[in-house]
């Protein structure tokens, strides 16, 4: 199993996810966050002074998945995130030992 995790504009946000579910992905969990990468915020002027507005508004999206449709996945979020400018995102790819499910103690696969 794979976790993915994919930080994002948030104006992708509806059309990733309805390409998602689309996709039959098993579930999402998404969350509003902050950070900067490359472009490092911004500078607005307040009352005399420049200010470094160094956090940007993303959507991070997670999800649990079986190694064979992780391509698939990416393949979604390049096809409706990338535009070719800085802040497009990030996509994380890390390993997932076990899954369970509270409600029945399923294991594994079968508790995505």
């Amino acid at each position: 199993m794979k976790k993915i995790e994919v930080i994002i504009r948030p104006e992708n946000l509806e059309p990733l996810k309805e390409a998602l579910l689309s996709a039959k992905v098993d579930g999402l969990t998404i969350n509003q966050v902050l950070g900067c990468g490359k472009q490092y915020g911004w500078t607005e002027h307040h009352r005399g002074s420049d200010i470094l507005m160094n956090t940007i508004p993303k959507i991070e999206i997670k999800m649990i998945t079986v190694e064979e449709r992780v391509e698939e996945i990416i393949s979604i979020v390049f096809k409706i995130c990338q535009s070719g400018e800085l802040g497009d995102g990030k996509i994380f790819i890390s390993d997932v030992s076990e899954c369970i499910r509270i409600r029945t103690g399923e294991r594994g696969v079968v508790a995505i």
